[in-house]
């Protein structure tokens, strides 16, 4: 019995010792305008903030016309590290090749040695065709074909998933196509390349001599020439149109007050059925969006990175049973003046609590905030102090758990079944031993 009873102990030690190791064992809001616009296709996006505030269309294929030497300055530009020390000879056969085109030229001519800089400013000052189909022919040694190849993989690398080069002019044809989005994408790039802002914000040249002065397409920026399309706080870029093909097409951008935007406008109509021109839509819608930004909108800070945003429980840690999170940086965006702070809502992606130990900058969540039911951003929310671990509350835990679990409760109630089944055995047994009759003993003779 004593041997049964210790079998049945050293059983249940070892579930409780099971137990015990299985108790042990982580850019954007757009906003209504009060007027109407007659481009097919706009994008405008503050630069300071990288926000989108308005959109119409934007995703829609258009015919880019002359906005496409933007692309063709791009790959210039990166096949041409001293564009201003680098000169060539104009090919006539490259010059021949507009002819009967009715393109926008910038008076080259055959023979003439110039500099890729020259060539630059022709394309983009008075949008010279045979400016482009020069450049495109000397960085494509010969091949306009491979140049036109080199757009269309820039256009990729910059995430343009609606575009399509067929040629660095912009004439149209069914195979040449972008978006304003796409477009926006190679625009903020081509900002960052040498001359491009100083380039396409002339507005008259003598580049190539006193009696052949290059004029700008762009009335926006030209004071003297542009009447009621000039506006102030313009600065470039570039203008297109193939006719009622594209419509009128810009790609400019606005500072002021501190503030940048850039505007790209697609597809304003160019004439009516009688054959007389409309009002230059895309200049006019442009104009008006960036007065609009800028008497209604302004940066406003949603989240300071030095903020603490949000406390949740904290685990094994003595004398502290919380923590605050912060933000891991700091979120801006162009908002309306009017709008209250407190009308953005944050969502959060955190866990009730955590266990110590806890080190400062931990990642812990994220909160993600939205606006008129669009999605602003998703911030990533940090621990904000480091806290040490207890081992005391830690051990105390443990044996808590243990001894709450139903492993542990299940084992104790069979140990006090065992022990009352064993005292029951044991009591029976010793009454039986007591009544037993002794047996008589004979003496033998």
């Amino acid at each position: 019995m004593k041997k049964y009873f210790s079998v049945l102990l050293s059983v249940c030690m070892l579930l409780c010792t099971l137990a015990s190791i299985s108790c042990s064992t982580v850019n954007a809001a757009t906003y209504n305008i009060d007027f109407e616009t007659t481009s097919k296709s706009i994008y405008l996006e503050n630069l300071d903030t990288e926000t989108v505030v308005y959109r119409k269309d934007s995703s829609a294929r258009r015919f880019p016309a002359s906005t496409t030497k933007i692309m063709t300055y791009v790959i210039t530009s990166e096949h041409v590290p001293d564009p201003k020390n680098t000169y060539l000879n104009v090919k006539g056969e490259v010059l021949d090749m507009l002819l009967g085109t009715g393109s926008s030229m910038a008076g080259l001519e055959e023979n003439e040695k110039v500099s890729i800089y020259q060539l630059l400013c022709c394309m983009m000052i008075p949008s010279g065709n045979d400016a482009a189909l020069i450049l495109a022919d000397y960085v494509g040694n010969g091949d306009i074909d491979k140049f036109v190849d080199l757009m269309n993989s820039k256009a990729q690398s910059l995430g343009c998933e609606d575009t399509h080069f067929s040629n660095p002019h912009g004439l149209n044809d069914p195979n040449h196509y972008t978006t304003v989005e796409d477009m926006a994408k190679i625009t903020k790039y081509a900002l960052t390349l040498p001359f491009f802002t100083e380039i396409t914000n002339t507005v008259t040249s003598d580049i190539l001599g006193d009696d052949r002065y290059l004029v700008t397409t762009n009335y926006m920026i030209d004071e003297y020439r542009g009447g009621d399309y000039y506006y102030p706080y313009a600065v470039g870029i570039k203008t297109g149109s193939t006719g009622n093909d594209s419509g009128y097409c810009l790609v400019s951008m606005a500072v002021r007050d501190g503030y940048t935007y850039l505007c790209i406008a697609y597809g304003a109509p160019y004439e009516d059925e009688k054959g007389e021109q409309y009002e230059n839509g895309a200049m006019i819608d442009s104009a008006n969006l960036y007065k609009w930004a800028f008497e209604n909108l302004a940066i406003k800070t949603i989240l300071d990175k030095n903020d603490l945003v949000k406390e949740i429980g904290l685990n094994y840690a003595w004398n502290k049973d919380s923590i605050q999170l912060a933000p891991a940086e700091g979120y801006s965006t162009i908002m309306p003046d009017d709008v209250s702070l407190d009308s953005i809502d944050k969502t959060y992606s955190i866990p009730e609590s955590i266990d110590a130990p806890v080190r400062q900058g931990d990642k812990i969540g994220t909160v993600t905030l939205s606006y008129a039911n669009q999605k602003l951003a998703t911030i990533d929310l940090l621990a904000g102090e480091s806290v040490d671990r207890s081992e005391l509350l830690t051990v105390m835990d443990g044996l808590k758990t243990i001894a709450t679990s139903t492993w542990f409760i299940a084992v104790v109630i069979g140990i006090i079944v065992l022990a009352l089944i064993y005292m029951i055995v044991a009591a029976v047994y010793n009454r039986r031993k007591k009544t037993r009759r002794p047996v008589k003993k004979y003496r033998k003779f």
